[in-house]
C-alpha cells in the first residue's frame, strides 16, 4: 500500500499555494527550493493526480488544488484557533468566570459586583447564570460552574462554603402607607393589612406565617407570587405590604416603595460555594471581593440594637 499523506506535504502544499512559487514556499519553510519539489511531487504522486500545471517559472494550481486548498485553509484557521485558546489560558484575564446564582442576587447584588470586577479585570469574560434552589445546589455539586452564591445553610456535597453576609428580611410598603410613621414593624402592626406572601413552598413564607401565627395577628392574604422582585412590583402598585429580603428591597426601593426594619429577625444568608473537583478559576477570589465591597452598604444599615431574634 503506498504511504500516506503526511502533514508535511499538506505544509509545503499551503506554503505553496500562498506563495505563489516554489522559491516563495521555499522561504516560508526555511528549506530549499529541491526540497519542496520534491515533496510537492509526492504529494501529487500519493494522490495520482497534479495539482499544478507546470510552466517555466511558475506554476498554476488546478481546480483541484484550488478546492483542496480550501479545506486546508479551514483546517489550519481551525488549529489558529486552538493555539490562540492555548495561549490565552495561560492568561487568568483571558478566563471567562462561570458564576450561578439565585436570581435575586443577580437582580440585586451581582450588577455592583460584576461592574467593580470587571473594572479591576477589562480583558475577563464573565457568565452569570441565574437559577433557584435547589437546582442551584445540585449543578454546583455536578461541579458545573466556577462558583455559586446561595442562601443554602446546609453542607452541599462536593463544595466548600464561606458566610459573606447574615443580613435580615425586612419590611417593604407602598407611598404614603400609615405604618411609614414608625421606625420599625412589629408582627402586631401588621394586623387586618393586605399581605403580599411568597409561595406556600417558599422556606420564608413557612417562617414569615410561623412568626404571624405565634402572635396571634391576621394578615388578608390576597396575593402571593414565587420570586422577592415580584413582591416589590407588587407593593409598588399599592396591593399589600410585605417581608422580603434586604438587597432585592434596597434595589427595587423609591418613591413608589420604602423599607422598615421588622422587629423580629429573619436571617438571610448569602453562601459562596466552591466546587471541590474543578480547578479553582484564578480571578475567583477577586470576584468574591468585589461581592463583599457590593454586600457593605446593607450590611452597614443592618440590626438596630434590641432587636428580638426568631428562635
Amino acid at each position: 500500500m503506498p504511504l500516506p499523506i503526511t502533514h508535511r506535504h499538506i505544509e509545503v502544499f499551503r506554503a505553496v499555494m500562498t506563495a505563489g512559487s516554489v522559491t516563495g514556499a521555499a522561504q516560508l519553510l526555511f528549506t530549499s527550493q529541491p526540497t519542496i519539489s520534491r515533496e510537492l511531487a509526492r504529494m501529487e504522486s500519493l494522490l495520482g493526480y497534479a495539482l499544478f500545471d507546470r510552466a517555466p517559472g511558475r506554476l498554476r494550481p488546478t481546480a483541484r488544488a484550488l478546492a483542496l486548498f480550501d479545506e486546508v485553509q479551514r483546517a489550519y484557521q481551525g488549529l489558529d484557533q486552538v493555539v490562540a485558546r492555548a495561549q490565552s489560558l495561560g492568561r487568568a484575564e483571558d478566563e471567562r468566570l462561570r458564576v450561578l446564582t439565585l436570581p435575586a442576587l443577580a437582580h440585586a447584588l451581582l450588577p455592583d459586583a460584576s461592574a467593580d470586577w470587571l473594572a479591576r479585570h477589562p480583558q475577563a469574560e464573565l457568565t452569570l447564570t441565574p437559577q433557584e434552589s435547589p437546582l442551584l445546589e445540585e449543578w454546583m455539586a455536578a461541579q458545573r460552574f466556577d462558583i455559586g452564591l446561595s442562601e443554602v445553610s446546609t453542607t452541599v456535597p462536593g463544595t466548600r462554603s464561606e458566610t459573606l453576609a447574615e443580613l435580615d428580611e425586612v419590611c417593604v410598603l407602598p407611598a404614603g402607607h400609615r405604618l411609614l410613621e414608625r421606625q420599625v414593624l412589629t408582627p402586631q402592626d401588621f394586623e387586618g393589612e393586605r399581605f403580599v406572601s411568597l409561595s406556600a413552598e417558599d422556606p420564608y413564607r413557612r417562617q414569615f406565617d410561623a412568626i404571624f401565627a405565634s402572635a396571634g395577628v391576621r394578615r388578608r392574604l390576597q396575593m402571593e407570587t414565587h420570586s422577592a422582585i415580584a413582591v416589590c412590583a407588587l407593593v409598588q402598585k399599592n396591593l399589600g405590604i410585605a417581608l422580603v429580603n434586604p438587597l432585592t428591597a434596597r434595589a427595587c426601593a423609591g418613591p413608589d416603595l420604602h423599607l422598615r426594619p421588622f422587629s423580629v429577625s429573619v436571617p438571610f444568608r448569602i453562601q459562596a460555594l466552591w466546587p471541590l473537583h474543578r480547578a479553582m478559576h484564578a480571578l475567583t477570589q477577586d470576584f468574591i471581593d468585589a461581592v463583599k465591597r457590593a454586600l457593605a452598604p446593607a450590611m452597614a444599615s443592618q440590626r438596630p440594637a434590641g432587636k428580638a431574634k426568631r428562635r
